[in-house]
């Protein structure tokens, strides 16, 4: 048989090689080979102990594998392709290790999520499909995959979004479920893992801008910062003493607070009675202060942020009565459900009764309405109110019923 040292069959060789190791190193299957020259052709004749007249050959690897061990010259063809290309690996063996791990990686995940209580909850599946699909885990070891599925379970465990629990700061939970305070800073696979499990709970998309990011946080629960956003209030007052707080409450003025200002003062409507009205549009309140009304009032701007949500649990836990009213269309619904069942707030002029009143009164400009969409919202407080809105497919928005808001926040300072 020819020499390990000799070259002339380097072509042979690494061919027989890539089989072996496709093959997960078992010498079966033919190989063919074409274009062989003189030297070639003489070599493969004293490995195969047989002619080789052709520039083309057939080789069956198992037949080979038995002369070589007939030979003595190695223990079979694997190490003696070996001994010319270096050591051979079991390529299918090495994918099914690869794929064992990685099913265990998300066995461990699931069996945390389980654990933590979360296994049941509707938008887990696609939370980790997301994951696996987008390879969010990146390169990262099985055992470090597994560590960063188990710390993103404990992190989405205790989230607001899904506890109803007051929010929280990023650093603090990074803390508490990393023991590391930048673990859930932008950019971090913690992070990402966990942003992920928010858009799925949210339906939101993935955001691809820190700002998009620091959004999808504020609506988790999670503060980024405590100075970024802001929450429009009119007619509040500080407990205690008098504040700036009190100066524009009572010059008539509106007020942005943040969340370090929710710190400064500790609020609370200027009524004995403890009412807050709640809004979705900021029209509303411009126009309570332009008509003289002093009332208390806090304006979500949409779907309410951290701020907003801070500022409404700490109004409730001070025994405030939250009575809301926001956009009659499937986001405004959304909206409401979210500050009614969650947030405590008391529905305001937001029944079937008053969106069927609404639309009467609004008769001669009907069709100048904007149309509904499709994907209806039921309302947690009302069955009537989401079917009632479906047949009319017309949105209510708070601009065109201000008199109505007006005259409720008005005649609250004379009870």
């Amino acid at each position: 048989m020819s020499s390990a040292d000799d070259t002339t069959l380097d072509r042979f060789w690494e061919r027989v090689a890539d089989r072996l190791q496709r093959n997960g190193l078992q010498p079966h299957g033919r190989l063919t080979f074409d274009g062989l020259d003189r030297t070639e052709r003489h070599a493969l004749a004293g490995l195969l102990g047989r002619p080789v007249p052709a520039e083309r050959l057939s080789v069956d690897l198992a037949a080979l594998d038995r002369r070589v061990r007939a030979s003595g010259s190695a223990p079979g063809l694997i190490a003696l392709t070996e001994r010319h290309v270096g050591p051979l690996v079991d390529r299918p063996g090495q994918r099914l290790e690869r794929l064992t791990a990685r099913q265990q990686v998300w066995a461990a995940g699931r069996a945390e999520l389980d654990r933590v209580g979360l296994a049941g909850r509707p938008w887990v599946e696609a939370w980790l499909d997301d994951v696996r699909r987008t390879g969010t885990l990146g390169r990262s070891s099985p055992e470090q995959s597994t560590a960063l599925l188990i710390a993103a379970a404990h992190c989405v465990a205790q989230l607001p979004v899904v506890t109803a629990d007051p929010t929280v700061a990023r650093g603090e939970l990074a803390s508490r479920v990393a023991g590391d305070a930048h673990a859930l800073d932008d950019g971090t696979v913690l992070a990402s893992v966990v942003l992920r499990a928010v858009a799925a709970i949210t339906t939101a998309p993935y955001p691809s801008t820190p700002a998009a990011r620091r959004e999808l946080w504020r609506r988790a629960g999670v503060q980024t910062d405590e100075v970024s956003t802001t929450v429009l209030t009119i007619g509040l007052r500080s407990v205690d003493r008098a504040t700036w707080l009190d100066d524009r409450s009572a010059a008539g003025w509106e007020t942005h607070l943040t969340l370090r200002d929710l710190r400064r003062v500790e609020p609370r409507p200027w009524l004995s009675a403890g009412r807050v009205f709640v809004c979705e549009n900021p029209r509303v309140l411009e126009m309570a202060l332009d008509a003289g009304c002093r009332s208390a009032a806090v304006c979500t701007q949409g779907q309410p942020s951290v701020v907003v949500t801070t500022l409404i649990a700490s109004l409730r836990s001070a025994g405030v009565e939250l009575h809301y009213h926001g956009d009659f269309d499937w986001p405004g619904i959304a909206i409401a459900n979210l500050l009614i069942a969650i947030h405590g707030c008391v529905p305001w002029r937001m029944s079937a009764d008053d969106y069927l009143g609404g639309l009467a009164r609004l008769a001669p400009v009907a069709g100048e309405l904007p149309i509904l969409g499709e994907s209806s919202v039921a309302a947690l407080w009302d069955t009537d109110l989401a079917p009632a809105m479906a047949r009319s497919r017309r949105a209510i928005h708070e601009e065109l019923v201000l008199d109505d808001l007006l005259g409720d926040m008005s005649a609250s300072l004379s009870h």
